[in-house]
């Protein structure tokens, strides 16, 4: 509606800054209109323009500035509802500093934290930050930050305001609502992956002797099925090696992606490829619990091929440079 009513030409401006599924989406959706009430246009114009004026706000003077000067102007409760929208569709988190600074400078301020403070900034970093911070730790913290990490569930925008408050502080000198949700497995696996394979290994193997069940599930989500794709082709064929190809390969591949698919089949010879397909046709329908326990087989042959040296697993972050 809100493009209908700037015109096609704006509209096109608009398109240009958007994925090209999104445009997708957004055309389908534009073809279905038949009608726009002038009722409803104007409410979608004013919403737009509100959620624009907060925006600049919240440039110009942060979350808390916003709602003040919003709620001066349209009252506590829509002022509320409009910061609560802005922050759910632009994501604004806290640290937003933190994610532009370098990560030895916060590391020079973040090793004498308390491990829980550690935990929760390393929460909110992107990924190959908090990877590059927490291989810099001693092992023993390492453990320790990674553990409160993956638990941590709900903090009071209270304690992260005045963290994110000492720490922006600390650094400037140096380089011149709602309860905030972070943390979780998830976010420990995405650092897990980025961090190098000595880093990894050190911390699993200690989360096995503090809390076995966090470290299995963590395991398990390191390195999925669909992973394959980032393999290189030497390590694939040495995996396929290992794999059932008559049964357990057949199952894992009845759900994978075509990208999996046509990895695996640049890696067998043509007649194993048309026997695996064949055997895949034979399945007919499976029980999803039987292709999960496949995939995890050949997951499972994939971490110990890796743990003896004899395939590279691919991490994110900087390219790998065999030699």
């Amino acid at each position: 509606m809100f493009l209908i009513a700037i015109g096609p030409e704006l509209a096109a401006r608009v398109f240009r800054h958007m994925e090209q599924d999104e445009v997708e989406l957004l055309s389908l959706e534009i073809a279905r209109q038949r009608q726009v009430l002038p009722a409803h246009r104007d409410a979608v114009l004013h919403e737009f323009y509100q959620l624009a004026v907060a925006q600049e706000y919240i440039s110009t003077g942060g979350l808390e500035y916003a709602r003040a000067l919003l709620e001066r102007a349209l009252g506590p409760a829509k002022a509320g509802e409009i910061v609560e929208r802005l922050v759910a569709s632009l994501q604004v988190r806290p640290f937003d500093f933190a994610r532009k600074t370098d990560p030895s400078q916060l590391l020079s301020f973040l090793q004498g934290e308390h491990p829980q403070t550690i935990a929760l900034v390393l929460a909110y970093l992107r990924p190959e930050q908090a990877a590059t911070i927490l291989s810099a730790l001693p092992p023993e913290r390492q453990v320790d930050v990674v553990r409160r990490i993956a638990i941590m569930d709900r903090t009071s925008p209270d304690v992260l305001q005045e963290i994110e408050r000492v720490l922006e502080r600390q650094v400037v000198s140096l380089t011149g609502a709602n309860l905030a949700v972070a943390g979780g497995v998830d976010a420990l696996v995405e650092v897990l992956n980025r961090v190098d394979r000595t880093t990894e290994r050190t911390i699993v193997e200690s989360l096995l002797v503090l809390s076995p069940d966090l470290a299995e599930e963590v395991k398990k989500r390191l390195f999925l099925f669909e992973d394959i794709v980032h393999l290189d082709d030497r390590s694939l064929q040495r995996v396929l090696r290992e794999v059932d190809m008559n049964r357990d390969l057949p199952l894992a591949l009845k759900t994978a992606s075509d990208e999996v698919k046509q990895k695996i089949f640049r890696n067998i010879s043509k007649r194993a490829g048309e026997n695996l397909r064949e055997n895949i046709e034979l399945l007919g329908p499976v029980r999803l619990r039987d292709v999960e326990e496949a995939q995890a087989k050949i997951v499972n042959i994939i971490r110990r091929l890796e743990e003896q040296e004899e395939i590279v697993i691919s991490r994110g972050g900087k390219d790998e440079v065999l030699v």
